[in-house]
């Protein structure tokens, strides 16, 4: 017996569950099958949003009601033959008018209570189901009758001794082959319906395995499996073919919202495997999470959590006092304040945690309350609230005991600029977490992912200014030599922009080479410094670096800002190295500060590496007294051409020619 869940994608339209019938069949010919399906995709928005727009009063909800009917007709007419379909219709029409009657009521009272909701939002798993059992031709099994739960609408909590009795007793006494259910919805024993949370329809498919010791539970999502990182943020990620499953539940309590994170616990206590796989390739292997992993990856995915607040508790009456963490927990607690993430400092000064940012009113009032009198006596300060962050975490089993995963990790985002709020790491090892500005997710996730997925091929992302002769002659040498740095050096070179004295060119995904030029010619946004620095800083891509190929002092004013921006800076424009040396100065100072890079070599001594190979006596003990030299261009040019016998006054004129 196998179990099998397909999500709103997957049962999306008419064409989508023509694929979940191929599926299935092939399933059901291996013995019995249960499907549990999700609602089509969009429509649990669309109940929401009506019964919002009810609870104000705004007749717009009948709107809704008219795109989920024609939603749901449409598939019926497009999958069951006109001598079938009378049946059905009546059906879907009798739910259809059960939800526009209970839109209705809430409109006339103005309220929305969450047991009201979860009604509402119940429809579109039971419009779903309805319909593809008729397609299937299978038995549609109601999961309010057999999934019991507490009166906790919104997210209601199984009593699975029940559950598991009445999901036993079904199904031992039936014949038939294929089963379909609604997920996401249950009942408390006293019959009023509740539902399992958003994603609970994975929930509900875990909860049919376990109570039926099946040999797998199948999710069918629109993604190959668990991939390293979120695909939509992080262009090389890639499908993992193993994950145990305490590093499921890492990763889909971190943001990986391929599967629901309550989903795990009901088969993991049974030891049955899941296997995520793809409705639109079917063939590829997807994931398998499961007891035992083979692979020899200690890190098998980097997982971001969007919109945290910090709350930060401090005060020196705070150090060696026993009973504060519990008053702190204790307080927030029964403000229903979720804690996502915990760090605190051996000097027990203060005590950080991440939280919703939905949930900071009402976790400042509970702690400020809590420790009033502390506060008010000045030994514990009033709770710190930073807003704008985020959180990324590297999970992995096999992380335990790999020496320097963190300092990896620390160093990789610290060398991208990316500033570490707070970090936190447990004693498994399992999971290496670190609070950042929300502005720096993408690029953080991408700075990782090279980092340790792809660490032979760190890649640059050049803004170039100046595309003239030296410009121009630049891009057809990295055009020429990009494959080779990639073979050889382990470097991808991508160009995001072109700019000249009037046209400024970025691409995010990267210039083509091969028509540069004509791009630069037909694009119409015109350069500005302050725009290049602005568009390079709201990219924010991992290994950014500006490269100048001017003699434009203006364009020398850009390198403070962008080495500030963690730019790095690459310059063969002499004017900001030979104007004052407090300048300078400046400039090395914010490229060490922020990790960028400040690479001058190629606007002294003509281009020959003078600093390269000072550099290297320095670094190899040699102490350097003196240097002398020519290291002019035009200098050596005019001494090696001039005889004697030739005029000195028409060899200068020569090399300015030149």
């Amino acid at each position: 017996m196998k179990v099998l869940k397909f999500g709103g994608t997957s049962v999306g339209s008419s064409e989508n569950i023509k694929k979940v019938a191929d599926i299935v069949s092939k399933r059901t010919a291996e013995g019995k099958t249960i499907v549990v399906v999700s609602a089509m995709s969009g429509i649990t928005n669309l109940l929401i949003e009506s019964s919002e727009k009810s609870a104000r009063g705004d007749e717009s909800y009948k709107e809704a009601i008219k795109i989920i009917e024609d939603k749901h007709f449409q598939v019926i007419r497009d999958l069951i033959s006109i001598n079938d379909q009378s049946g059905i219709i009546a059906n879907v029409k009798v739910l259809l008018n059960q939800l526009e009657d209970v839109l209705h009521g809430v409109s006339l009272v103005k309220e929305l209570s969450k047991k009201t909701s979860d009604y509402i939002v119940s429809f579109g798993e039971l419009l779903s189901s309805t319909i593809i059992a008729e397609v299937l031709e299978a038995v549609w099994v109601d999961s309010k009758e057999l999934i019991k739960t507490d009166g906790n609408f919104g997210n209601a909590q199984v009593n699975f001794a029940v559950t598991d009795s009445l999901i036993e007793k079904y199904f031992a006494g039936t014949k038939e082959q294929l089963f379909i259910l609604p997920g996401f919805i249950s009942s408390t024993e006293k019959g009023e319906l509740t539902t399992l949370g958003r994603g609970g329809s994975d929930y509900t498919a875990s909860i049919l395995a376990a109570a039926l010791s099946v040999e797998m539970l199948e999710i069918w999502t629109d993604v190959n499996g668990i991939m390293t990182a979120d695909p939509r943020q992080v262009e090389q990620a890639f499908t993992v073919p193993e994950v145990s499953y305490k590093e499921a539940m890492e990763l889909s309590h971190f943001g990986a919202k391929v599967i629901y994170p309550p989903t795990i616990l009901p088969v993991y206590k049974k030891n049955i495997p899941i296997k995520i796989l793809n409705t639109f390739d079917p063939e590829n292997i997807g994931t398998l999470i499961s007891d035992t992993d083979n692979s020899k990856m200690p890190i098998k995915g980097i997982s971001s959590i969007e919109k945290i607040a910090l709350l930060s508790l401090s005060g020196s009456g705070m150090v060696g006092i026993p009973g504060i963490s519990s008053r702190l927990f204790g307080a927030l607690s029964l403000a229903g304040v979720n804690i996502v993430l915990i760090t605190q400092a051996s000097s027990e000064h203060s005590i950080t945690i991440a939280i919703s940012p939905d949930a900071v009113e009402d976790a400042v009032q509970a702690v400020n309350s809590e420790f009033e009198f502390e506060i008010q006596l000045g030994k514990v300060n009033p709770l710190k609230v930073e807003l704008g962050l985020s959180i990324v975490a590297l999970v992995g089993e096999k992380m335990s005991g790999q020496v320097n995963v963190s300092g990896k990790m620390f160093s990789a985002l610290g060398g991208n600029g990316i500033n570490l709020r707070a970090i936190a790491q447990g004693s498994s090892e399992r999971n290496i977490s670190a609070v950042i500005e929300e502005k720096h997710v993408k690029k953080a996730l991408n700075v990782l992912h090279e980092r340790h997925f792809e660490n032979d091929n760190p890649r640059l992302n050049l803004f170039i200014v100046g595309i003239g002769n030296v410009g121009g002659t630049l891009v057809e040498q990295i055009k020429k030599q990009a494959e080779n740095l990639e073979e050889n050096s382990k470097i991808e070179i991508r160009v995001i922009g072109m700019c000249n004295s009037r046209k400024m060119l970025i691409e995010e995904a990267g210039i083509d080479l091969n028509s540069w030029k004509a791009q630069v010619e037909a694009c119409s946004e015109k350069f500005t410094t302050e725009g290049l620095i602005a568009r390079a800083k709201e990219l924010n891509l991992r290994n950014s670096v500006l490269v100048d190929c001017t003699a434009n002092e203006e364009i020398a004013s850009m390198y403070k800002p962008a080495l500030t921006a963690n730019i790095s800076v690459v310059t063969a424009n002499k004017i900001a190295c030979s104007s004052a040396y407090e300048k300078y100065q400046e400039l090395k100072a914010i490229s060490l500060k922020n990790g960028a890079k400040f690479l001058f070599e190629t606007n002294v001594g003509a281009g020959l590496p003078v600093i390269g190979t000072i550099k290297d006596l320095v670094f190899s003990g040699d102490k350097v007294k003196r240097i002398e030299g020519v290291v002019s261009g035009s200098l050596n040019f005019i001494y090696n051409n001039y005889t004697g016998e030739n005029n000195f006054h028409d060899v200068v004129k020569q090399a300015q020619e030149e």
